[in-house]
């Protein structure tokens, strides 16, 4: 982890590392949707002007294009904010992505609460819902700037199916160094713990952490795993965790309903029942205000990751 706390731009990131793979894979090409400069991929078209395609507010179109451009053999990568990204094209990624199983990489940035100011109708705590629902589709959530780093260097040598990554808008806390390495398809146990799971995926993190170092404090020891890949989601890890500690607290930015909750309360019910508390958007819509505010109005500070660990801690809730 990283020893002292540093804000990093996830969008900046993405930018950046488009430029250093654009050189080193002749066949990456960058589509957007007139939000270039907010998703940063304006730097890869600045350098590439060939393999760059601004589609305007024209989402559908961008999608349909991103299938047809990977059915011909490119590395293609499609952004714009995370609303419009999961939203007003769904029927052509279904139809035109998913169903022949194109590898068109949709990095979606400005998602969930995080949107902070620009209020519900463009905060999308239901993308992760409608893309996980999609046969082939593949889902990942990263941290920080550095998970970022890595999973878009993994992306771009990934032909095996479509995937829905999805950015922050705000600057994040750095919660890895240079040594993290992202395996698709795999949680990661930040801390080993023995009285609850907490599992989160994205900028959740952070304040897991936060959290993990007060409840440590008062003789809570909670086991901290960290899920970058919504889909597929690393069941083993799950199961062995809770086979451990007896009980799950997810957190998300994002709806309960479908996302990082919804899928861990699948994993548990097929295989291992096991007490699951689900902290995340209660199916509505929020409102504008700062991150930090809307984060403890909501439900995702690290205050309420306290008082629920505490809670089903104290009254020692299992299933039996």
């Amino acid at each position: 982890m990283a020893d002292k706390i540093k804000k990093t731009s996830m969008r900046n990131t993405y930018g950046d590392i488009l430029v250093r793979l654009g050189a080193m894979y002749k066949n990456i090409v960058v589509l957007d949707a007139d939000l270039a400069k907010s998703t940063q991929t304006i730097r890869f078209g600045k350098t590439y002007h060939d393999r760059f395609f601004d589609m305007g507010i024209s989402e559908q179109d961008m999608m349909s294009t991103a299938a047809g451009l990977a059915a011909s053999g490119m590395s293609v990568f499609v952004s714009t904010f995370a609303m419009f990204a999961a939203g007003r094209p769904w029927e052509q990624i279904r139809n035109s992505i998913c169903y022949p199983n194109l590898p068109v990489k949709i990095v979606a940035t400005h998602g969930g609460l995080s949107v902070g100011p620009d209020g519900p109708t463009h905060q999308a705590c239901e993308d992760l819902a409608i893309m996980r629902v999609l046969p082939n589709m593949k889902i990942i959530v990263p941290a920080d700037s550095v998970e970022t780093e890595r999973i878009i260097e993994f992306l771009a040598t990934y032909y095996e199916s479509p995937v829905y990554l999805r950015l922050a808008r705000m600057n994040t806390p750095l919660v890895f160094n240079n040594d993290y390495k992202f395996e698709f398809g795999k949680g990661i146990k930040i801390k080993e713990g023995k009285d609850l799971t907490i599992i989160s995926t994205g900028i959740t993190l952070f304040n897991v952490l936060k959290s993990y170092d007060i409840l440590t404090q008062i003789g809570i020891f909670p086991e901290v795993i960290h899920m970058p890949t919504i889909k597929p989601i690393d069941q083993q890890m799950i199961i062995e965790s809770v086979k451990k500690t007896g009980r799950i607290i997810t957190i998300e930015e994002h709806s309960i309903i479908g996302g990082l909750g919804g899928a861990v309360a699948e994993v548990l019910s097929e295989n291992y029942p096991a007490y699951l508390v689900r902290l995340g958007i209660k199916d509505m819509f929020a409102e504008s205000g700062e991150p930090d505010e809307l984060f403890e109005k909501y439900g995702l500070s690290e205050n309420h990751i306290i008082e629920a660990a505490k809670n089903i801690v104290k009254n020692n809730i299992k299933i039996k």
